[in-house]
């Protein structure tokens, strides 16, 4: 009997790449019910593959997962959304005024961190990308102090040995950026155990984009998190590319990102990254879930990256332009306020008015935190500080090798 050849499965980008996102199979706003926190993994396994979703076509709130938020905390959100894609809009122009190197925008994801930052507590500590700036704006840390990173000045706190965005302030429960990708993974699962064994009360948040999924340190993580189940929420942002990769060469092809929880034993959401009321829902309910000791769970973000991957991408060589008026899900900032204008609690008036209040507020703080100095200009760290904060007491060596540098 003769066999025919083997073949290897290569993965091809999906329809998207011509701005078809038909394979999203969204559910209905309101269609998959609030599970209770404590429900076993095995029992919510069709999560994976719905689509978790608040905010209907008309702006309304319906559904099970509706009513995690007030209407002050709704327009906080809106603020921190608009605040962060203010803030984008500034940096990655003053890259292009050679200001700074490098920079990484979230336009189109700002729901994700903004929401999920409001569902946390003081003391929680987020493991996160180089696109989750808006974890800092929600909590309003000083953009002026970002943007010091940014620009590499004297007053960097990561005294420019970090790649500009790579941002650190523990303090903000916002932990070190880590240029190696998945690390932050096994970081995040590893100060849940020792928040648990410290027997602590407060929770991790890893956070990782779908491309990085294939790393190694992304299942070494989850290996952990099923074994030890410590209080920790897996975030996975699919916002269908990985640079210039699409998603379905990353695994996305046949099955979600959300499922790869499954083989772990793993509970998983798939969530609509670009509604803010139903981020805000599903990650109260993870954190609940982490803070009862019930162990961790995984979310799927679906969003969209509206922009290039960085200042040193160029979509148009790989995406179709006007891709984003195709895209499926919306604009988050759009869609939070015309929720927020249907049931009578903004106006276009104040949106027009919040937006240039904030454009001043990220103009006046650019203009302070250019006055330390920018990548070209001004004043810079000490190169005294590259021997300091490795160790806790400076070596002999290092100590002579400083003497010998003239410092």
């Amino acid at each position: 009997m003769t066999s025919s050849p083997l073949t290897l499965h290569i993965p091809v980008p999906l329809p998207c790449r011509d701005g078809d996102f038909s394979h999203l199979h969204l559910s209905d706003a309101g269609g998959v019910d609030r599970p209770p926190v404590d429900v076993r993994e095995d029992k919510i396994r069709g999560f994976a593959f719905q689509l978790i979703r608040v905010l209907d076509d008309e702006g309304r709130a319906v559904g099970s997962w509706s009513g995690t938020c007030s209407v002050e905390q709704l327009r906080s959100g809106l603020r921190a959304m608009l605040k962060t894609r203010a803030y984008d809009v500034r940096m990655a122009m003053m890259q292009r005024q050679r200001k700074t190197s490098f920079y990484m925008q979230c336009t189109g994801e700002e729901a994700i961190a903004c929401a999920f930052q409001a569902a946390l507590k003081p003391g929680d500590m987020n493991f996160p990308t180089y696109r989750q700036q808006g974890l800092l704006i929600a909590q309003d840390w000083p953009v002026v102090d970002m943007m010091c990173q940014v620009l590499s000045n004297e007053r960097d706190r990561m005294k420019g040995r970090q790649l500009p965005v790579f941002y650190s302030a523990p303090e903000a429960g916002f932990f070190s950026i880590s240029g190696n990708l998945a690390t932050q993974y096994v970081q995040a699962v590893g100060w849940a155990m020792a928040s648990a064994m410290r027997g602590d009360t407060r929770v991790a948040a890893a956070w990782i984009g779908e491309g990085s999924t294939a790393e190694n340190d992304f299942h070494a993580a989850l290996v952990f998190a099923s074994v030890y189940r410590p209080p920790v929420i897996l975030n996975v942002v699919n916002n269908q590319w990985a640079i210039s990769t699409n998603q379905s060469v990353a695994g996305g092809e046949w099955t979600t990102f959300a499922a790869r929880a499954h083989g772990y034993g793993i509970p998983a959401l798939r969530v609509d990254g670009n509604d803010y009321l139903a981020v805000h829902a599903a990650a109260l309910w993870a954190v609940e879930r982490a803070r009862r000791n019930l162990g961790p769970t995984l979310i799927e973000w679906v969003t969209y990256r509206m922009a290039p991957h960085s200042t040193s991408d160029d979509p148009s060589k790989y995406r179709p332009q006007g891709d984003q008026s195709s895209w499926l899900l919306g604009d988050p900032i759009e869609r939070l306020k015309d929720h927020l204008i249907a049931i009578g609690a903004w106006s276009e008036e104040r949106h027009i008015q919040l937006k240039v209040e904030l454009d001043e507020e990220i103009s006046t703080a650019a203009r302070e935190a250019q006055g330390f100095g920018t990548l070209m200009e001004g004043a810079k760290c000490s190169p005294a500080s590259m021997f300091e904060d490795v160790y806790k007491v400076m070596p002999r060596h290092l100590r002579e090798q400083r003497q010998e540098s003239g410092f």
